[in-house]
């Protein structure tokens, strides 16, 4: 169960109400009528707590679940003990995901400004909350149920999108930011971007004069930094997920639907299309394009183009597969060396 003090909990639900809120399908109607009052782990939940079964290597912990229901595949149900009641579905992940999210919705505040933040000549929608020490800079709008948070600075002439809710300490500038984002706390979004001529007697600054631009739908993570354009705009689309400390360089586009993970950094002016996913430390080189549905193995340094859909691992990035096929060469040769 979370813990009360942070976390607000809604419901009881019926079993028939988190079957229809998860696209689940109730094995046993006569049980719609059940009442759930929370969500829990496998190995933790009791009655009244509905839990799920995603990955099979923790079957043995659903033969002996303690809940009073599990979100599971068809294909596991003959494993669940009796008198657990059972809600199918084909991805029961996202079906839990649902379900959580009935019992905790997120919540952008109750509205109102606080008297001690420092607003300028910005347009803020009545239903927004501003929270204490937050900067909203002249000509800075603030859309329908959106939520600033404490210290966060609101640059000249940014718009936030409706319902998005910025975090404590993040900083944007130069950014129009859409419909129901989530900025974490110490972001930086719309700085300069590394633009420079290199030159011996001392390195000249090139302005930056371009936007950052992000759709609907997009996550950004803790302490992450977006970069705006040195003349073409940084783009972010829609349903994007960023991770915490990732690093977005000027020019760059990204498209729809993309996940990049912790402590990776994609250089200026590459262009990541729509589904890529871009796993943890990985480094991308500049003016690259990476393809539809490609997939970046962490730790990876990409220094060419990825064809759509490829999936590469290794410094440098090559197909997964060479990767895998190189190391286990290595592994072979290292252990014939040792057993001369």
């Amino acid at each position: 169960m979370a813990d009360p003090r942070f976390f607000d909990r809604s419901g009881p639900f019926t079993l028939q109400a988190l079957a229809d809120v998860a696209g689940a399908d109730l094995q046993e109607s006569a049980q719609s009528d059940l009442e759930i009052s929370d969500v829990a782990p496998l190995d933790k939940a009791s009655t009244g707590q509905i839990t799920f079964l995603d990955n099979v290597r923790y079957k043995d912990q659903l033969t002996s679940t303690k809940a009073s229901a599990c979100i599971l595949d068809p294909k596991m149900a003959g494993h669940a003990p009796d008198g657990v009641q059972l809600l199918l579905s084909k991805s029961p992940y996202k079906s839990y995901a649902l379900i959580a999210q009935a019992f905790y919705p997120a919540t952008n505040g109750e509205g109102g400004i606080s008297k001690a933040a420092h607003i300028a000549a910005a347009s803020i929608d009545p239903s927004a909350t501003i929270e204490a020490g937050a900067v909203i800079m002249d000509g800075a709008t603030v859309g329908a149920g959106a939520y600033i948070g404490a210290n966060a600075v609101i640059g000249k002439n940014v718009g936030i999108g409706a319902h998005t809710r910025i975090g404590p300490n993040a900083s944007i500038s130069h950014a129009i930011i859409g419909d129901h984002c989530f900025i974490y706390p110490g972001v930086c979004i719309g700085q300069d971007g590394f633009g420079f001529a290199i030159d011996p007697a001392g390195h000249v600054k090139v302005p930056q004069l371009g936007r950052v631009i992000i759709g609907d739908h997009v996550e950004i993570g803790a302490n992450t930094t977006v970069d705006r354009g040195a003349g073409p705009d940084t783009e972010i689309g829609s349903g994007t997920w960023i991770d915490n400390q990732v690093q977005i360089a000027h020019n760059v586009k990204i498209g729809r639907g993309c996940v990049i993970i912790a402590q990776a950094g994609i250089a200026g002016s590459t262009v990541l299309e729509d589904f890529v996913v871009v796993a943890a430390k990985v480094g991308v080189a500049g003016h690259l394009k990476i393809g539809m549905g490609a997939r970046i193995g962490a730790m990876s340094g990409v220094m060419r183009d990825v064809a759509p859909g490829e999936e590469v691992l290794g410094l440098p990035a090559m197909p997964a597969k060479e990767f895998m096929r190189q190391v286990a060469t290595i592994k072979r040769m290292t252990s014939k060396r040792d057993k001369n």
